[in-house]
């Protein structure tokens, strides 16, 4: 499927105020106005615009405490980083009993679910309550994007079906109607016929992968980094630098066919990726293309291996099984030929340039350079990557498409890691959650947990992990301790009806490093959904729940009557 670009030009049309394209980080009020043209209107108790996990998850709550949503999504396949672009998920230790909302573990228990109902799994591998379909090391439930849409898809249908869910996939907003302090309407174009819808509502949520309502909202927000007299943290830089994001990634699955010759073509780029040396502050192990990298924690060279048959590769990892998809032993024999693994590795994050704030064209143009890059890798593993056995590349690795629903077997969204973030009623700090930071600032006894936030509404760990960014910064990697997620942290400073529910929320740049992954953005999208749900029974605004004591604690203990988490058991 040829990949749409990911960024729709604006027009212009009859009444309202229509922003469009980026704005400055600062911004008060709408910089540019417009007028919508005539569309077909839609209403709805909120809209939600993207269809990642946060927004998954604002929805499923919204539609179960009565409210009708609208859901657009600009790919074809709800399920963001799990499944538009292939990354299994990235959790804790604890997560199959707590850390994360009861309705997150029902989704992993329904993808396991989905396989024992749906897949010849081997005896032993159907009798596993806690069933690995693809035993990659990163994650205790590696699976197919596909499934999470299947799955998502599944648990939303209820709604869908009772009208209470209205879902637009294949739609991206790229306007909104804002009077003041309040959006009235966004509209969503449609991909496939350049339609437009005009969404109305008294509460909009921007689950967007990049942030991308707050621009055209005129809500306030921060980018990339920070400086140390910004915000005191202690691995903050000395300069602030709003272009220094993460690299981001596009990754692609394939499998291995022993024997097969299945070389692709060389690609136009090859000659550039293979001979590319990143250039970091601290330098990098060597070229990019190559089975190594800078170890995250130390920066030091760090040998990788790779085995496509998921033979030990020593005391190395082997890069096959880190987010292998597919086992073939789960499986009966003869179900499958191999394995099946995504690449989503050190040597195809993407250095060269930046996703947010940037035109169409400066966006597609790096989307592309990630699929040269990719493509440069997978021909470098088929034709010079060592060989245990001395010889040079895997010619049977093939490209699996039809994993990541497109035609050139790249996911069909770039993985961002690091988004647009409001500026917040409360923003998280190094020293809310840093181990370190903690310490310094609490004390050695207190310092053991991170802040306790009288407003806490979920919880979530992982360690602070950035990788390297397209300014050049090596890896920033390093301890946090289990954190609470405050409200504050989802409420914008001046916007009354447009709430966060993806990597957009009052984070920092060092904090969004644990703040960014699958389950955290689960809890984050569940919480504002209810957040809605519960402002719009009191007839009160989002910011009054955290603003009056009683209405925080009626709240906190509503939450909690769902399965949201607000607390880590102690001890």
């Amino acid at each position: 499927m040829k990949r749409r670009s990911f960024l729709s030009s604006v027009s212009a049309g009859t009444s309202g105020i229509l922003l469009a394209g980026p704005m400055v980080s600062n911004a008060k009020s709408p910089k540019q106005a417009h007028t919508f043209t005539a569309a077909k209107e839609l209403k709805a108790d909120v809209v939600i615009a993207g269809g990642g996990l946060g927004g998954c998850a604002a929805a499923l709550a919204a539609c179960r405490n009565g409210l009708k949503v609208i859901l657009t999504e600009e790919t074809d396949w709800i399920g963001g980083q799990v499944s538009q672009q292939g990354v299994p998920p990235d959790e804790h230790n604890w997560i199959e009993t707590h850390g994360a909302p009861a309705s997150y573990r029902e989704y992993r228990n329904r993808i396991r679910e989905y396989y024992k109902r749906n897949y010849p799994l081997t005896a032993d591998a159907k009798g596993r309550s806690h069933l690995n379909p693809g035993d990659g090391s990163v994650s205790r439930i590696c699976h197919e994007p596909r499934v999470t849409v299947e799955v998502l898809t599944e648990m939303l249908l209820p709604f869908i079906s009772s009208g209470k869910l209205t879902l637009l996939t294949e739609h991206k907003i790229d306007a909104a109607d804002v009077t003041g302090d309040d959006v009235k309407s966004i509209q969503a174009k449609d991909l496939k016929s350049d339609r437009t819808l005009v969404l109305h509502a008294p509460y909009f949520i921007d689950a967007t992968e990049c942030g991308d309502l707050l621009p055209l909202t005129g809500t306030e927000y921060v980018t990339g980094t920070e400086s140390k007299s910004q915000t005191g943290e202690l691995h903050a830089p000395e300069v602030a630098n709003p272009k220094n994001n993460q690299a981001f990634t596009l990754c692609f699955a394939m499998d291995y066919q022993p024997g097969v010759n299945n070389i692709i073509d060389r690609p136009k780029d090859y000659d550039f990726w293979s001979n590319y040396v990143p250039q970091m502050d601290t330098p990098w192990a060597g070229k990019l293309l190559e089975l190594n990298y800078s170890d995250p924690r130390t920066l030091k060279p760090k040998n990788l291996g790779f085995h496509p048959e998921g033979k030990k590769t020593g005391e190395m990892l082997n890069l096959w099984l880190y987010r292998r998809l597919i086992s073939k032993a789960n499986f009966v024999s003869g179900t499958y030929d191999g394995d099946i693994t995504v690449v989503n590795w050190p040597q195809n994050d993407y250095f060269m340039g930046n996703l947010i704030d940037v035109s169409e064209e400066e966006f597609q143009k790096h989307v592309d350079g990630a699929r040269q890059l990719n493509l440069s890798l997978f021909y470098w593993l088929q034709t010079e990557a060592p060989r245990p056995d001395g010889g040079q590349g895997w010619s049977g690795l093939r490209l699996r498409g039809d994993v990541m629903g497109t035609e050139d077997g790249m996911a069909k969204y770039p993985y961002i890691r690091e988004a647009r973030r409001i500026k917040a009623e409360f923003t998280v700090l190094e020293e809310h959650v840093g181990a370190e930071n903690r310490r310094m600032v609490a004390g050695d006894e207190a310092g053991k947990t991170s802040a306790d936030f009288y407003d806490s509404v979920g919880t979530g760990y992982y360690h602070i992990d950035l990788h390297p960014s397209n300014q050049g910064i090596n890896y920033v990697d390093f301890g946090s301790l289990p954190f609470q997620i405050p409200l504050g942290a989802l409420l914008p400073q001046r916007m009354n009806n447009l709430l966060p529910a993806n990597k957009n929320i009052g984070t920092t740049h060092i904090t969004n490093g644990c703040f960014r992954l699958h389950p955290v953005e689960w809890s984050i999208g569940e919480a504002v959904g209810m957040l809605v749900a519960f402002a719009q029974r009191k007839n009160v605004p989002p910011r009054a729940v955290r603003e009056q004591k009683n209405l925080l604690v009626e709240f906190q203990d509503w939450i909690r009557t769902q399965g949201l988490e607000t607390h880590w058991p102690k001890g």
